[in-house]
């Protein structure tokens, strides 16, 4: 689709929504239960207030930002999503295309329909790897290896998953192991007739990382029965530490939302967080990201470097996060809406929509650097508070 006229993520949302089925849709937009988990996430920056600071030079903006020692054009990173491949054949590798031009980072999900290997051949400099932990131990080492060996320099451990969420959406569309078009599924689905034409010719989307352990020769299929088991495995601290042993680049644990479990990452060596509610797709009453962020930076952020994702639909939002203690914001849901509407392009004007509202709201609030951003810049509780965030 062409990207003529569309000036927010609300209108990639609204394309992608055009080009897929309702099954696929509602996978990418859904949370769980009753989904207040989704409004807690946007709410929480709508009901943020940044005071804005005047006669500052502003002329010039510059919002790169230094991670991990390497430095990145901008704030804004791509986030996990799992089953990309199901969208767009080859999302997962589009959207690594389009971080790297972009000369942002890019999160490989641990479900995704694009292989460690490629992601270390087309962008060794902005890829990153998302591990779930396996039944299998013997599994989650040897991703761990490959990622090393494919030169990514950043491993993420997610430990937000314990078990299966209550995703009514894809209940009531179907969604199940093996993934099986409904007639009604496919009715519905002709109405989007290049999505449906993609699904026709290739079918089930092929888990390229799992297909190794899955045995020779395994089908799509097979591959996708062999992820459903393998990531409903436990997860303790003791996987912590082995990764940590075991990974000798930048070590992010995603998911973490209370300061204490902050406190013990750090004690086991752990280089970064990233906060966040897994996009509001696992506990439905949990608090959003960025209603916990400050707590967790008052317990680390001097030790560790602290992400956010989780809600974030405008530059703005960001900002939000930045001056809240984070520092480096992610998005999943926004560029999924960009590659399922436009592929590569449609990526790239995700990530284009941030970069401009970014520098927009930079300028208005008086920030000429990202590194000028902080608590100074947020509404203050009461004169004290002000006083303390005095800059």
């Amino acid at each position: 689709m062409a990207m003529d006229g569309v000036v927010n993520i609300d209108d990639l949302r609204k394309l992608a929504k055009k080009r897929l089925p309702k099954i696929a849709y509602d996978f990418i937009e859904g949370g769980t239960d009753d989904e207040v988990g989704l409004v807690t996430n946007e709410q929480a920056f709508r009901k943020a207030r940044i005071v804005p600071r005047y006669l500052v030079d502003v002329s010039v903006r510059d919002q790169s930002t230094t991670l991990f020692g390497r430095t990145y054009s901008s704030p804004i990173g791509i986030a996990p999503t799992g089953i990309a491949g199901l969208f767009r054949r080859g999302a997962d590798l589009m959207l690594a295309e389009a971080a790297r031009d972009a000369n942002v980072p890019f999160i490989m999900s641990g479900s995704s329909t694009g292989s460690i290997e490629d992601l270390g051949k087309l962008a060794p400099d902005h890829g990153w790897y998302q591990l779930y932990s396996a039944k299998d131990q013997s599994v989650s080492e040897d991703m761990i290896k490959r990622a090393g060996d494919a030169g990514l320099r950043t491993l993420v451990f997610t430990v937000d998953v314990p078990e299966g969420s209550n995703r009514e959406r894809n209940t009531r569309n179907g969604w199940g192991r093996p993934l099986k078009l409904t007639w009604k599924t496919k009715f519905e689905a002709l109405r989007h007739p290049g999505w449906m034409m993609e699904w026709m010719k290739h079918g089930t989307p092929y888990f390229d990382n799992w297909a190794k352990y899955a045995g020779p020769n395994a089908t799509a299929d097979q591959v996708a029965d062999l992820v459903a088991y393998q990531n409903r495995a436990p997860m303790t601290w003791k996987h912590v530490e082995r990764f940590r042993e075991l990974w000798k680049g930048n070590f992010v644990l995603k998911g973490i939302m209370h300061p204490d479990d902050a406190i013990r990452a750090h004690s086991l060596g752990v280089d970064g967080l990233m906060v966040s509610n897994h996009g509001a797709r696992q506990l439905d009453i949990a608090p959003s990201p960025l209603e916990v962020l400050p707590s967790i930076r008052d317990a680390v952020g001097d030790k560790m470097t602290l992400m956010l994702d989780g809600g974030v639909r405008r530059g703005m939002d960001a900002i939000v996060a930045l001056c809240s203690g984070a520092k480096f914001v992610f998005v999943g849901r926004p560029t999924l809406y960009g590659v399922a509407a436009g592929g590569i392009p449609g990526a790239a004007k995700a990530l284009g929509i941030f970069r401009r509202e970014i520098d927009i709201t930079m300028a208005q609030i008086g920030a000429a650097k990202i590194a000028d951003l902080g608590p100074q810049f947020l509404m203050w509780k009461d004169e004290e508070d002000l006083r303390r965030n005095r800059r």
